[in-house]
């Protein structure tokens, strides 16, 4: 799992859109989180074939709600993964956990209770200017389920410091 989870990191880096797609379930597709807490009832999900057009789809759509203000997250796909999925080079991440969550904050932790037949790899920086002393901590977490022998992507769990 941890090589999909590379892989993954990878295609997001180099904006490989059509690799990240090979990735995501057939199915279910991947839902995205732009805070630690996920919510099923509100967090979009986007198919392969959404996820391989990320690039060119000009839509807004409301992600969710910004921390501490509560103003909707308005973007496009391409705005929203520059902010809430890939905002710091996680592959060169200094922490990894495997199934287990490096860092917590106020909000609710419920990736495992919402995705329970899954595992996942948290790429975290546990802080990215010293200044901040640890408030300025940031994550991407990456749901896999297995289906098959082959690790799927379910799930993208932005976790940073929040109010």
């Amino acid at each position: 799992m941890l090589d999909s989870a590379c892989a993954v990191v990878q295609a997001m880096k180099q904006g490989d859109w059509d690799t990240l797609s090979s990735f995501v379930h057939p199915q279910q597709g991947v839902t995205f989180t732009p805070y630690s807490t996920v919510e099923p009832e509100m967090d979009l999900n986007f198919s392969a074939q959404q996820i391989k057009k990320l690039a060119k789809d000009e839509s807004i759509y409301v992600w969710g709600f910004t921390d501490g203000k509560g103003d909707p997250i308005q973007m496009t796909m391409l705005d929203y993964f520059n902010r809430y999925v890939f905002n710091a080079d996680y592959s060169q991440a200094p922490q990894i956990g495997i199934d287990r969550i490096q860092m917590t904050g106020n909000a609710l932790e419920n990736l495992t209770d919402v995705y329970t037949d899954c595992r996942f790899v948290d790429f975290c920086y546990p802080s990215i200017d010293p200044a901040y002393g640890g408030a300025d901590w940031q994550s991407l977490r990456l749901v896999f389920q297995d289906q098959n022998d082959r690790w799927y992507l379910v799930g993208i769990v932005h976790g940073e410091w929040t109010i």
